[in-house]
């Protein structure tokens, strides 16, 4: 194992046993494993409802999705807590918010019972349920995002709209995105991702892990500190694995509607 210098990180992971759909708490585990491999410690501190909790006593945030009803009881408690996480992500904080996490992490969400749950505007967007007769975005994901291609899997009723100049986690290769019309998908802002990639997302993606971990590690000990490359062999196949039977599952989607047309 490298010699890791004694450096060490702290993650804040919120809501951890509220939010953790298609295993997301997998993130956690992820990051912890490539600080371990290099020699570097990472504490993970769960942050639930009520907790007390300070966004600048950490280096690294992270939280998963969940449905509406598991957004609805955290939301109030997220908002209280919104300007502290939005200073500290402003101030550089690397952080992962997914589904859910990400729909609150932007302006508002509308869920399906046309009820409005207030975000706390860390990236500029808005989410929309169409209705509960509406059809979900489900299945693969393939991204070209600014770190390479990116792989996952997403299942979500809402539809997420960017404000003008709000950047976009990637732009969709395949699959369905923030709302299945412009090609976008998920939110960039400084350091922080947003994205509707469940998965987990970051065991088959290292170069997003590595993103947010560098970003940690030069906000912590300064621009100078790198992280060692690893061995991502394992990683690598898995990601282009799920690349490949992306594609090949865009491409037969696309020869039944075809199909389905020349019937018709």
């Amino acid at each position: 194992m490298p010699d890791g210098d004694g450096r060490r990180l702290r993650l804040a992971h919120l809501y951890a046993d509220v939010m953790n759909v298609y295993g997301d708490r997998g993130n956690a585990i992820a990051l912890r494993y490539r600080c371990e491999a290099r020699g570097i410690g990472l504490d993970i501190d769960g942050v639930g409802i009520g907790a007390a909790f300070d966004p600048a006593a950490y280096d690294l945030l992270i939280i998963g999705g969940g449905e509406d009803r598991e957004q609805r009881r955290i939301a109030d408690d997220l908002a209280a807590r919104g300007p502290a996480i939005r200073a500290a992500i402003e101030g550089g904080l690397p952080a992962l918010a997914v589904c859910g996490g990400f729909q609150l992490f932007g302006e508002r969400y509308v869920d399906s019972e046309r009820g409005v749950l207030q975000g706390i505007g860390v990236f500029r967007l808005e989410t929309r349920h169409p209705g509960e007769g509406a059809e979900r975005a489900i299945g693969n994901v393939l991204l070209q995002t600014e770190l390479g291609e990116v792989v996952g899997f997403e299942n979500h009723g809402g539809r997420t709209w960017l404000a003008d100049g709000q950047e976009p986690f990637g732009t969709v290769i395949a699959g369905r995105g923030n709302n299945g019309r412009d090609g976008s998908e998920g939110a960039r802002a400084g350091n922080a991702i947003g994205t509707y990639l469940h998965g987990s997302l970051l065991p088959k993606n290292p170069a997003v892990a590595d993103f947010l971990l560098g970003k940690a590690l030069a906000r912590r000990y300064g621009e100078s500190a790198t992280l060692e490359p690893l061995d991502d062999g394992l990683e690598e196949a898995a990601r282009l694995a799920a690349s490949a039977i992306t594609r090949r599952g865009r491409g037969e989607g696309v020869g039944r509607r075809l199909r389905g047309l020349l019937r018709r």
